[in-house]
């Protein structure tokens, strides 16, 4: 009977949603794997291997209502020096084979963003096929955000902006005229895509956490209680209700 009722709520919300008011670009910070293993008296590794489960639940919610443009927070740079190795080594693993699961299912045009060079050989190797195999797909584009900080992101930007007008000659006073905004955009990982309209954060938390920061700026953010193995679709569908409700001025 509870799952009837959540079905009937689920149909009710999307019903209220209308294409044109979605958003066009969401990104997701996947938090609370490891508070729901240790709720749930499990390991984290379990916690983690739920929420990558759980990711491609999500991604088919996304494909439902033709969002064209998905990122995924999965491993950030902190990570990195945060967690202990066993368990940073297990992650890795689960996130490495998530997105070669992702890949064996033909459905999206999958992108790596972040800092692979922090990753071991195996992990870099396998994360380039899964690129390579899913460069021609159709579907949605799906950026995994592994060992990302958004503060290397900006930073890899300008390293890359010096790096190109070195090579051409131009002078620093050259390239400080033609320093801009969409210039810096045009470096970050996510080039040629739309910003994100909409963050979203489960597990309670509120803070970005260095998720696209130059992307977010005019972004809306929603921030979910339920861990990230127990998002539901009817916690997606009030997210993006919330969203269509908002009177998004942009400055004005």
């Amino acid at each position: 009977m509870r799952n009837l009722l959540y079905r009937f709520y689920e149909s009710r919300l999307e019903a209220e949603l209308r294409p044109e008011d979605l958003p066009k670009h969401i990104g997701v910070l996947v938090d609370g794997n490891r508070r729901w293993a240790k709720d749930q008296g499990f390991d984290k590794a379990i916690g983690h291997a739920a929420g990558a489960s759980r990711i491609v639940d999500f991604l088919g919610w996304c494909d439902e209502l033709k969002i064209g443009h998905v990122t995924l927070y999965l491993l950030s740079t902190d990570n990195l020096s945060g967690r202990d190795k066993g368990e940073l080594e297990d992650l890795i693993e689960i996130i490495t084979s998530l997105a070669e699961h992702l890949a064996e299912l033909g459905r999206w045009q999958l992108k790596v963003v972040g800092d692979l060079e922090a990753l071991t050989e195996d992990s870099r190797h396998r994360l380039a096929a899964v690129e390579e195999q899913t460069a021609e797909n159709a579907g949605s584009h799906v950026n995994l955000a592994i060992a990302y900080g958004g503060r290397k992101e900006i930073a890899d930007a300008m390293r890359s902006i010096l790096r190109e007008h070195s090579q051409s000659g131009s002078s620093i006073d050259d390239l400080a005229a033609l320093m801009t905004p969409e210039l810096i955009a045009k470096h970050l990982y996510t080039s040629n895509q739309p910003d994100p309209d909409l963050l979203i954060r489960t597990s309670g938390e509120q803070r970005l956490s260095g998720f696209l920061l130059w992307q977010s700026a005019n972004s809306e953010f929603y921030f979910a209680e339920a861990m990230w193995p127990d998002f539901r679709k009817v916690d997606f569908l009030r997210a993006l209700r919330d969203f269509v409700g908002r009177h998004r001025r942009f400055g004005s």
